[in-house]
């Protein structure tokens, strides 16, 4: 997908991935958490919980990778 069009494609929460997946929310956070164009927005004092946004584009890309592995 165009770098130009990324932010309008559907995005997904950990828990989501992991719901479609059958894996747990913290193997997820471990997938994604170095991947680049996932949307990490910090939260509460001193940023101490991270919410992830993950693009439909970096899900199919990441399943691909570890499909192939």
């Amino acid at each position: 997908m165009p770098e130009d069009t990324a932010p309008f494609e559907k995005h997904y929460r950990v828990s989501e991935v992991a719901r479609m997946w059958g894996l747990g929310r913290e193997t997820i956070r471990q997938l994604f958490k170095d991947e680049p164009g996932v949307l990490k927005v910090k939260l509460g004092k001193k940023g101490a919980h991270t919410s992830m946004s993950i693009p439909a584009s970096i899900v199919a890309r990441v399943h691909m990778k570890r499909k192939s592995n």
